[in-house]
């Protein structure tokens, strides 16, 4: 896998220019996204080292779905400098809904709970690539996913872009590029970069959304 390339950027404004920009780039209507993930983690006897995996639920779903994913770390050397990219790899599979009592009886714990709420597009350009625009929400009571009153927003006002493909070991490289490739395009609103990389919305981001929404026809502003 290739998760994730990263930026943040301010609610309102951007945020809707920018899906005005990746429904053109695209081509596909977008998805709405709505997440419940718990971390669990393992208790120290339980194996040689601590582990963390996620359960995720998709709460989008008629009957919620259920997946359970492992990200383990990124790729190391000077093949890893080269690129633009993050490289993991990340296990998942799909779930039924007695999965977290699996885990408890296991003996993981639950960590925390986070309520993940945006937008996604699926298309593809050289790779299968997803784009999610996204914000994240703590929450402060067990399962309480509907209640918007009872989860603390992580970033207040700000939303995480991530742009992410599936990769093997024979044709990472040419994934890695695709990606990379797609983010130049939405250069006029944000650069994207590693994890760790200091990036942002660029400095002209105010003026290239303001074009986009009144080349849109929107007079919202």
């Amino acid at each position: 896998m290739l998760p994730p390339s990263l930026s943040i950027v301010p609610a309102s404004l951007h945020v809707e220019a920018l899906e005005i920009l990746l429904l053109g780039l695209c081509g596909v209507p977008k998805e709405n996204l709505r997440v419940h993930e718990l971390c669990l983690k393992s208790v120290p006897n339980l194996g040689s080292e601590a582990s963390e995996i996620r359960i995720l639920c998709d709460l989008m779903q008629p009957e919620p779905a259920w997946t359970v994913r492992h990200v383990g770390g990124s790729m190391r050397g000077a093949g890893a400098d080269q690129i633009s990219v993050l490289v993991r790899t990340m296990v998942e599979s799909k779930a039924s809904k007695n999965v977290l009592r699996l885990f408890y009886l296991l003996g993981y714990k639950l960590d925390h709970e986070l309520l993940r709420v945006g937008f996604a597009f699926h298309f593809q350009r050289g790779a299968q690539i997803t784009v999610t625009v996204s914000s994240y929400s703590k929450m402060l009571k067990l399962h309480a996913t509907e209640s918007i009153d009872d989860n603390v927003p992580v970033t207040p006002g700000i939303q995480m872009v991530e742009v992410t493909a599936p990769a093997s070991a024979e044709n990472y490289s040419e994934v890695a590029a695709a990606v990379s490739s797609f983010c130049e395009y939405l250069a006029p609103l944000l650069h994207l970069s590693k994890p760790g990389v200091s990036t942002g919305v660029v400095p002209t981001a105010a003026a290239a959304a303001a074009s986009l929404m009144s080349f849109s026809g929107s007079t919202n502003m």
